[in-house]
């Protein structure tokens, strides 16, 4: 399905002549962050609920000029540079423009994560490995490689924190134990920094460390 079947456009733009009460009424009947304003056809951008409850309803939204957002994607923008807008701008809803900047509707962030949710990284099943190693010493070639060279599957990887030192990667790994992973991960000097039940490397070395207390208990 192409991202663009997603655009809705049950919620026309309000006019910036029009009042701030008609938006507060209009967001009491939405659960939506924004709502988009125009004027006369021309996007200008998004107003917030919690900007609009600040203001006198008697007045017109033009009064509240410095307060619209002009956050927006194209029609051509893909779903992972969508998700990003969402989260930059801290909003539920993001208006779609076209090529000439012509309003075409709206993305929900519901549509979008549900989107996100449908692709291998999430429904596949597999395991989840997040491992660490120097900013300048990670590679995601490498990183493939040790994966592969195991007989599984790389369903997809990010980078999930970074440091000014330390880089952190989430890595989705199918068809494939993660143990052998895990092991060949730290031969090329990783750490690995999610714990699993099938690293049998640590709970090795936990049974060891049970034994020799006991030992030196006795």
């Amino acid at each position: 399905m192409q991202l663009q079947d997603f655009v809705i456009n049950d919620i026309k733009p309000l006019n910036i002549t029009d009042k701030i009460g008609d938006l507060q009424m209009l967001f009491n009947q939405l659960t939506y962050s924004h709502v988009p304003i125009h004027n006369q056809g021309v996007y200008m951008g998004c107003i917030s609920e919690t900007d609009v409850h600040c203001f006198d309803s008697a007045i017109a939204i033009s009064d509240c000029n410095h307060t619209i957002e002009g956050f927006f994607v194209r029609s051509t923008t893909n779903w992972l540079d969508v998700l990003e807008a969402f989260a930059q701008n801290d909003s539920n809803i993001m208006p779609v423009l076209d090529e000439k900047n012509t309003y075409l509707g709206y993305y929900e962030l519901n549509d979008i994560i549900h989107l996100f949710n449908e692709t291998p990284f999430f429904a596949e099943p597999g395991g989840i490995l997040i491992v660490e190693k120097g900013i300048h010493d990670y590679s995601f070639s490498e990183i493939s490689q040790i994966v592969e060279s195991n007989d599984a599957k790389l369903l997809g990887a990010f980078i999930s924190k970074m440091g000014s030192d330390l880089v952190q990667i989430t890595l989705k790994i199918g068809n494939s134990s993660l143990n052998e992973i895990i092991q060949t991960f730290r031969r090329y000097s990783y750490n690995i920094v999610s714990g699993h039940e099938e690293d049998s490397y640590i709970e090795s070395l936990k049974e060891r460390s049970e034994y020799l207390d006991k030992y030196l208990n006795m």
